[in-house]
């Protein structure tokens, strides 16, 4: 449990008194259940949001070099025999 001071803005602290009238509970009950459903709606709302990025592939065919451990050979392939 965690003990701390909070400022409420006078509009929510009216709806959180009329909340705990209603329901005949303390006013620590109602801001506790209060934020844990605004929490899990804002946990739902932050998931669908964001969308899945999937990167686009293209087949660009086989490769021209077998392995890039040899650069010389790599470029000798890619910029001819003159390279250096």
């Amino acid at each position: 449990m965690m003990r701390t001071t909070l400022t409420i803005d006078d509009d929510v602290a009216a709806q959180l008194e009329a909340q705990r009238r209603r329901g005949r509970a303390s006013l620590k009950e109602v801001v506790n259940e209060a934020l844990r459903r605004g929490l899990k709606e804002m946990d739902a709302r932050g998931k669908a949001a964001r969308p899945v990025y999937r990167t686009p592939t293209f087949d660009l065919g086989p490769p021209r070099v077998a392995s890039l451990d040899n650069i010389a050979e790599v470029l000798a392939i890619a910029e001819g025999e003159d390279f250096r």
